[in-house]
């Protein structure tokens, strides 16, 4: 017992986490139970990395808006991730959501290449391409249509 009372007396709120100076609501609430400690939450300091946020289109549609299919293989051919001869056929897109867009191609003696776009429809810029485009920016940045289709296409999740 007596051991028992020594590994418990350490016990209670660290002292990074008590609050010295209490907030005015704090001090003009009820008083808390005795051993129960009244925490405040700090704001973290920004960190430079574009902040999380809810997007607004669940689903991605066909751009009305472009891009075309030309534009998203010019984009890919630009940077240099399609042979200039490569033979491409559009399997799916380009989808739209907000303004991300997300497309599919087959090219001719290669693995399908997903696509993933983000900005006007007439001056797209390239986020992500390959076989696997569930890239971090992707899960935490676009709309949850694109991350749909980009992160659980055929994934069979």
């Amino acid at each position: 017992m007596g051991l028992l009372s020594v590994l418990t007396s350490g016990c209670g709120t660290p002292p990074e986490l008590r609050d010295t100076q209490p907030s005015q609501s704090a001090r003009s609430a009820s008083p808390t139970p005795t051993g129960t400690a009244t925490t405040t939450a700090a704001a973290l300091p920004p960190t430079g990395a574009p902040t999380p946020t809810a997007r607004s289109t669940p689903v991605a549609v066909q751009c009305s808006a472009g891009p075309t299919s030309q534009q998203v293989t010019a984009l890919v051919r630009r940077q240099d991730l399609l042979p200039d001869d490569a033979q491409v056929r559009v399997l799916t897109g380009p989808l739209c959501a907000d303004d991300w867009h997300y497309t599919h191609l087959a090219v001719t003696g290669y693995e399908p290449l997903q696509v993933v776009s983000q900005g006007s429809g007439t001056a797209p810029r390239l986020v992500t391409a390959g076989t696997d485009v569930c890239t971090a920016e992707v899960r935490v940045i676009s709309p949850t249509g694109i991350r749909t289709l980009a992160c659980h296409a055929g994934s069979g999740t």
